[in-house]
């Protein structure tokens, strides 16, 4: 799946707090974005799903971090356990994507993310067919929609800027290796 939606899924496990705790909403919008866009930094950073995907260790800090945010609530702890939250969902969720490959509509890897704990690649599902995909786009769309009419104008901008992102991946996605190609 895209960056923009494992960001879409941070926001969207923020917006319970919307009722819950509104004035603590628009941090773990953010943070839960943020969270969501975090593990693809190593597509820079080193092996790409698995330097900073974690599948199974983010966990071990978002539950203590979200039992901290629900005994002694601020915008600090929130934001910590939404970005952790979001960073293992997004690392989980993988999974059920596509492979590592430069075409993943191709279908030539079995390497979908790195389960640490077990020194193994897990395999990919293909429920989206492949990061950028037409239908990666829609759920992006669909994720991020409440919080375009739920949040104040600081988060529904951000949530724009990835709307805009993701739609302009989604065009030329299928033609990135070929341009990676030239270049390199």
């Amino acid at each position: 799946m895209m960056a923009t939606t494992h960001a879409a899924v941070g926001l969207l496990l923020a917006l319970p707090l919307t009722v819950v705790a509104p004035e603590l909403a628009p941090p773990a919008a953010l943070a839960g974005m943020a969270g969501g866009v975090f593990p693809d930094l190593d597509l820079v950073a080193g092996v790409h799903r698995k330097t900073l995907h974690f599948p199974d260790y983010y966990w071990f800090g978002a539950f203590p971090a979200l039992v901290g945010a629900a005994l002694v609530p601020g915008s600090g702890i929130v934001s910590v356990a939404f970005f952790l939250l979001s960073a293992a969902v997004h690392s989980v969720s993988d999974a059920f994507g596509a492979g590592t490959e430069p075409r993943p509509w191709e279908r030539t890897s079995a390497q979908a993310v790195y389960l640490h704990s077990r020194n193994r690649w897990l395999s990919p599902r293909y429920w989206v067919r492949y990061d950028g995909a037409p239908e990666d786009y829609l759920l992006t769309v669909c994720l991020l929609s409440p919080g375009l009419f739920v949040f104040g104008p600081t988060v529904r901008r951000v949530a724009f800027a990835f709307l805009v992102v993701g739609g302009a991946y989604t065009l030329v996605r299928k033609r990135l290796p070929d341009v990676e190609e030239r270049l390199l």
